[in-house]
């Protein structure tokens, strides 16, 4: 079956996982974060790509992003990793990819799913710097990322709203949760309800959800 084309919407969020090459360390310290976090802000404004969470693990990044065209999600990455790959090389050593093939991404339904999915992200590291939890939680302010309206929500003030962010992360979800969501993203699938999902398959015309599993059902005459 041939492979389905990436789902990447102008206008809507998307969740963004790229893995590690096996045998490969994306960061290996604090300086290697700062590295990638300099290229990402450059490539997103260059891309007009709207950065809103970020999770930088040893073998995994997260990205919650908005691009204002539908390709300026790929080219994003491929700029991420010219950039990245090689300054990585240059400080360790090495050569070739980082990266485990192309990268994930799924579109994200504002609201609830939206705010499960950046706790998710942000919650993904108790390392201070390796998410963007600092940022909405304690007041660190990064001038790359760009609270989505369902953050602003969550309280009056900012003190309300870090509060309420380190709760709801501290409290985290459910491992049923957190499955299903990955599971979506990592398929390129539509991360929400239903009704979301159906919108996303008409705007990308393909698919934008798994189709159920077992055998279709014989209708009676």
């Amino acid at each position: 079956m041939a492979r389905l084309p990436r789902l990447s919407l102008a206008g809507q969020m998307h969740w963004v996982i790229q893995r590690a090459h096996p045998g490969s360390q994306i960061f290996v310290d604090a300086a290697d974060r700062d590295t990638f976090l300099t290229a990402l802000r450059v490539a997103a404004a260059a891309e007009q790509v709207l950065i809103h969470a970020f999770a930088l693990l040893g073998a995994e990044v997260h990205l919650l992003v908005t691009p204002a065209i539908g390709s300026g999600l790929s080219r994003l990455m491929q700029s991420l990793g010219r950039r990245y790959v090689s300054a990585h090389h240059r400080r360790h050593g090495g050569s070739g990819t980082l990266w485990a093939g192309r990268f994930r991404c799924a579109v994200v339904e504002p609201g609830a799913t939206l705010l499960d999915v950046l706790c998710l992200i942000d919650g993904l590291s108790a390392e201070p710097g390796s998410t963007s939890l600092e940022h909405r939680a304690s007041g660190d302010a990064q001038p790359l990322l760009v609270d989505p309206p369902e953050y602003w929500r969550s309280g009056n003030t900012p003190f309300e709203r870090q509060l309420a962010w380190r709760r709801r992360v501290f409290e985290g979800l459910s491992a049923r949760r957190v499955t299903a969501l990955r599971s979506a993203a990592l398929g390129g699938w539509a991360v929400g309800s239903a009704a979301f999902a159906a919108q996303v398959s008409a705007s990308a015309a393909r698919p934008a959800a798994p189709r159920p599993r077992g055998r279709p059902r014989t209708r009676l005459a």
